[in-house]
């Protein structure tokens, strides 16, 4: 397998068993943008909470058309067993039980963890073999990777974060736009720096003035609404 993890590159295709059968991740994704997130093992604390974390926001994902996958390197007997625990958990935990329908990848030999750059060589098991990291990769329709993040083993991933990530993105690759720190959807956006001449007066901009009189931070309205790139394809 080539190790392809750069954002700009595509994600490569690879099939393994996981908790709904042997598939693929591109079968998984569809023509969707795309989330594949990585866990050190199964039946660990940090990691039942995300899982049921991930399935308590899939009504976020489906509205922003994203689908998305875990994986871990026990098998997919143990992930399938984990199942039942995580729904348990979040039964108690948040009130309603929220048990993973999304595929959980079984890569049982490491190589997609390796592949793709998820291992926390400061994280091993029982055996001194390291662990995959809590890795997250998101990709657009075209299987291009836009974003990663990578969380150490006792740090659980933040989810309002994914989203606002998703929505910048999923805006900036819509509008010729970026978005400042901390932005959420409806907050003011700013103009890329390539935008000039009447294609940038259509945004409205207002100009900074700054003391180096340099008029590179303008902003606009956030748009009400636009299109999924999945959207764009039919």
């Amino acid at each position: 397998l080539k190790e392809v993890r750069m954002l700009g590159s595509k994600i490569q295709d690879f099939t393994l068993d996981s908790t709904i059968g042997k598939t693929s991740l591109y079968e998984v994704f569809g023509n969707n943008w795309g989330i594949l997130f990585s866990h050190p093992a199964d039946f660990t604390p940090v990691c039942t909470t995300e899982l049921g974390m991930a399935q308590e926001y899939m009504p976020e994902f489906e509205k922003r058309k994203v689908k998305i996958a875990g994986l871990s390197c026990q098998d997919a007997k143990s992930h399938k067993s984990w199942l039942d625990d995580i729904a348990a958990y979040t039964r108690k935990a948040r009130g309603k039980e929220f048990k993973p329908a999304y595929p959980i990848f079984a890569d049982v030999d490491r190589k997609v963890a390796y592949m793709l750059g998820m291992i926390d060589l400061g994280h091993v098991n029982a055996k001194g073999i390291p662990l995959p990291a809590r890795k997250v990769f998101i990709v657009d329709p075209n299987k291009v990777i836009r974003l990663t993040l990578c969380y150490p083993a006792a740090t659980g991933r933040n989810f309002d974060e994914i989203i606002r990530v998703l929505d910048s993105m999923q805006l900036t690759s819509y509008k010729k736009l970026a978005t400042p720190a901390n932005w959420k959807v409806g907050e003011d956006c700013l103009l890329i720096p390539q935008l000039k001449g009447k294609e940038a007066l259509e945004y409205k901009p207002t100009v900074m003035d700054l003391p180096s009189k340099k008029e590179y931070v303008r902003t606009s309205s956030c748009p009400k609404s636009w299109p999924k790139l999945s959207e764009e394809k039919k």
